[in-house]
Formats: C-alpha cells, sequence, structure tokens
C-alpha cells in the first residue's frame, strides 16, 4: 500500500464519490425516468418500477466492487467510515490516518451529493430526497437501526475475511465479494431503510437535501455493526494464541508484529 496518507486519503474521496455518485444516483435516474410530464405510460412505469431495487443494488455493488479492485492496495478501499471504525477498534489503523479516511469519506461523498443536485432536476430531487436512505413505512426507528446493524455487521465481516485476514483472498476476490455483498444488503434492506450501511452514503444525501429525518440511524446502526463484526472476527480468527499487538502493517500508521503474529496461519 501506499504509506502517504494524502495519496490514501484522496484515494478513499474518489472511492467514497463514486459510491454515492453511482448509489445515490441510480435512485435519481430511476425516479427522473418515471417523472413524466405528460399522461404516464403504464407500461413504462411497470418496467421501471420492476428494475428500481436490482438497478440499485447492482449501482452500490458495482461501484465498490471497482474502485475496491481499482484502488484497494492504496488504500484498503474502505469508502465507509463504519469500515474504518472496524479496523481502528481492531487496532489495524492508526488514529491519525483514520481521521484523514472518516475526512476524505465524508468529504468525497458531500462533494457527489452536490454534483448530483446539479445535474438532476428538482422534481426527481425532491422525491428521492436526493438519494438519502429512509425509513419505509411500518418500519420503526429501532427497526431500522437494528436493520442497518445487521447489514453492516455482514459487509465488515466479508471486508475482515477477505481483506483483513492474511488467510483471505483480498488480490483475487476482495473487491467482488465486498460488491456483491452489498448488492446482498441492497436487495434485502433496501425498501425497509435503504440499506445504506455507511454514514458517509446518508451524510452526502442528507446534507445536501437538508434532510435529516431519523438521521441517527445511518450512524448509530452501522457504526455498532461494523465495531461488534470486527471486533468478534478479529477475536475469533486473527488473535487466536498470540499476544495482543498492534496487527497492521507497516503502511497502516501502526507497529506491524513479527512475523507468525499477525494471525493464524
Amino acid at each position: 500500500m501506499d504509506h502517504d496518507p494524502l495519496r490514501r486519503g484522496i484515494a478513499e474521496f474518489v472511492g467514497t464519490f463514486t459510491l454515492i455518485f453511482a448509489g445515490a444516483g441510480s435512485i435519481l435516474t430511476i425516479a427522473k425516468a418515471l417523472a413524466f410530464s405528460t399522461a404516464p405510460n403504464v407500461a413504462a412505469i411497470n418496467f421501471y418500477s420492476g428494475l428500481t431495487l436490482v438497478g440499485v443494488a447492482l449501482a452500490n455493488g458495482l461501484a465498490i466492487a471497482v474502485m475496491v479492485s481499482a484502488v484497494g492496495h492504496i488504500s484498503g478501499g474502505h469508502f465507509n467510515p463504519a469500515i474504518t471504525l472496524g479496523f481502528f477498534v481492531t487496532r489495524r489503523i492508526a488514529p491519525s490516518l483514520a481521521v484523514v479516511y472518516w475526512s476524505m469519506q465524508f468529504a468525497g461523498a458531500a462533494a457527489a451529493a452536490a454534483l448530483l443536485r446539479w445535474l438532476f432536476p428538482e422534481s426527481a430531487r425532491r422525491i428521492t430526497n436526493l438519494g438519502a436512505p429512509g425509513l419505509a413505512s411500518g418500519v420503526s426507528v429501532w427497526q431500522g437501526l437494528v436493520i442497518e446493524l445487521v447489514l453492516t455487521f455482514f459487509l465488515v465481516w466479508v471486508v475482515f475475511a477477505t481483506a483483513a485476514d492474511p488467510g483471505g483472498t483480498f488480490k483475487s476476490i476482495a473487491g467482488l465479494a465486498i460488491g456483491l455483498t452489498i448488492t446482498m444488503d441492497v436487495l434485502v434492506g433496501g425498501p425497509m431503510t435503504g440499506a445504506a450501511m455507511n454514514p458517509a452514503r446518508a451524510f452526502g444525501p442528507e446534507l445536501l437535501s437538508r434532510h435529516w429525518t431519523d438521521a441517527w440511524v445511518w450512524y448509530a446502526g452501522p457504526f455498532i455493526g461494523a465495531a461488534l463484526a470486527a471486533l468478534v472476527y478479529d477475536t475469533l480468527y486473527l488473535r487466536v494464541q498470540r499476544p495482543l499487538l498492534p496487527v497492521g502493517p507497516p503502511d497502516s500508521g501502526v507497529i506491524e508484529p513479527r512475523p507468525g503474529d499477525t494471525a493464524v496461519s
């Protein structure tokens, strides 16, 4: 990985920008396609409605799969403050570098949302709150919190199993596995909470649309779920039969232990 925090931070900015631009942008694109100015075409509405969930799920999953594959060797491909928190609580990233990542992730999200606001008409922005996640009718804030927690747990578990674990398969399938996990999560949780799994994914559209209804759900849920997944995976599979030492490689900003201490072989 690149050792320069700025260069790594820019990679996080670009990856997060891509996620929000593609993820929120797919919602806005579908809303624009459905906003017929004349008498609605029922066949077209049914066609686009059927593609909505699958299209949004693929847009989010593909954005992450592509960016993790593209710049994972530079920054690790977090693009998500919750994932960075998972690395932070397991001491796999230095505090100063974590702050750089969080700053660039939120900045990338805001920049992407600002561009979407400029590109799409007011009607599409109003209907979708610029692609911000929201709770479906009948879903309480506590149910939404648990849904986001569980979905993010799945995501961070896969990140640790494929990218953080030295015995995993980062170089070959990490981007694909992580992207598919996001696609799966959106297919399940999208209709209920928007399946953000990412505070930055919520923050950008919320900031630019000024839509903050129940916003804490998309911060508390992912942060709790990410911390739980990271700690459980790290405890069960990466810290067995060795001292509790920092385990990140030198480029993460923490001291690397002796060979053989980083994970179970």
